[in-house]
């Protein structure tokens, strides 16, 4: 199964974009542990020397969406910009987002089928009882296109695979444009909290939940003497 992912910092400053750059790092070398085949189909740099302002990655294998169930959503990274040095800022957010697969379609010509049929309209009489016009289907797509311009089907049929072929080229424009606006409303609806992971300090660890009866217990305890003494 075949999944592509997007990594972005959104609208967010050159710390975002480093985080990026190194969640990209994670993300690979987990990728290759759980032997998934990935194609990096688009990077954009950052502003800053090693940061990475938006990515996408194509993911191929059996485990790919048990995978992304552990990434998906927003990721934070909590740590001191090494870019602006007295910035008080120390929460960064990026998301990680699925796209909608393409089906972009290359026109064969072995997949158009072709209906002949009267002309209609100005041209003489014997365009009119002669089968000269061409109707040309993209099998498929569905496609199609009508070509009567000329006496000759030939002709027809030759200026029917011209718009056929100019026509699907408009649909795999109108998926592309589809995706860029996708792409873009990810950069602008980056949700910033509820994390689905969280890296600590510039050496970018990742923020373990320590799930403990005993710590549990302790705070319970606590908790319990606070209110004896209300």
């Amino acid at each position: 199964m075949d999944k592509i992912i997007q990594i972005t910092a959104a609208r967010g400053p050159a710390e975002c974009c480093w985080v990026v750059a190194q969640v990209l790092k994670v993300f690979i070398a987990e990728v290759k542990a759980k032997g998934i085949e990935y194609i990096i189909l688009q990077r954009e740099k950052g502003i800053e020397n090693g940061t990475v302002q938006s990515v996408s990655i194509q993911l191929s294998g059996t485990d790919v969406n048990s995978f992304l169930t552990t990434w998906t959503g927003t990721v934070q990274w909590v740590g001191t910009s090494a870019f602006r040095k007295y910035h008080k800022r120390k929460n960064w957010f990026i998301g990680v987002y699925e796209l909608e697969q393409l089906s972009l379609s290359e026109l064969n010509e072995k997949d158009i089928s072709f209906q002949t049929m009267r002309s209609t309209g100005p041209g003489g009489q014997n365009v009119n009882k002669v089968n000269s016009a061409v109707r040309a289907i993209h099998t498929p797509t569905g496609v199609q296109v009508v070509a009567m311009d000329s006496r000759s089907q030939h002709q027809n049929k030759k200026l029917a695979i011209t718009r056929l072929k100019e026509k699907v080229m408009e649909a795999n424009r109108q998926q592309l444009k589809t995706m860029e606006l996708n792409l873009w409303k990810n950069h602008l609806s980056l949700e910033r909290g509820n994390p689905i992971r969280v890296f600590n300090g510039t050496d970018f660890k990742k923020k373990k939940v320590i799930a403990s009866y005993k710590n549990n217990r302790n705070q319970l305890k606590n908790d319990l003497r606070k209110e004896l003494k209300n």
